[in-house]
């Protein structure tokens, strides 16, 4: 990460990092659950800011840019991560033959967090950029990489669907699945 002298980028770098890292932080330990995770997640995001630094933009944009940055770079995490469980989950089948019981519901679990983890991810997503992150449409476009169009029709399907399922039965709380009759 060296500048030429004089050039400015450092001092444009760290004042993005020194103003977003909490929030972009924040955005992240909420999506992996793990603060290590969450780390690694934020040092690799800024990373991508460095090298496209000429392209972040400045004012109200530079958040919703940042968390957009941040998606996909948790979204190549979570393929990773997939791939290595997968692989994980062929050597275990090859080694050992077994058989795992469904998981129980969680004790105290309520109603309102077992219908959002019974939405699909791209609704729950829609969701907490509104209620997490507290982005508008706009904002949400940048970080979607989306019409605001496209995030207005997809929040509002989001809603209806998190709605339908709250007044509903209960939805099915195993590895947060949505049957056929659930929705």
């Amino acid at each position: 990460m060296h500048d030429p002298p004089g050039d400015g980028r450092r001092e444009r770098f760290e004042e993005v990092f020194g103003t977003h890292r909490e929030a972009v932080l924040g955005y992240l330990l909420r999506r992996t659950g793990s603060s290590h995770d969450a780390a690694d997640l934020l040092a690799d995001t800024f990373v991508v800011v460095w090298r496209r630094l000429d392209e972040v933009p400045g004012g109200d944009q530079t958040k919703p840019w940042l968390y957009g940055v941040a998606r996909r770079v948790l979204a190549n995490h979570r393929r990773g991560e997939g791939r290595r469980n997968a692989l994980a989950d062929r050597l275990r089948d090859e080694l050992v033959e077994t058989s795992t019981p469904s998981p129980e519901p969680v004790d105290g679990d309520s109603a309102t967090a077992r219908a959002f983890r019974a939405l699909p991810e791209q609704d729950r997503e829609l969701l907490t950029l509104v209620a997490w992150e507290d982005l508008d449409t706009a904002q949400i476009a940048t970080v979607l990489g989306c019409s605001r169009n496209a995030v207005r029709i997809r929040l509002h399907r989001a809603r209806k669907r998190f709605a339908k399922l709250l007044t509903t039965r209960p939805p099915a709380a195993v590895r947060g699945e949505v049957s056929h009759e659930d929705v």
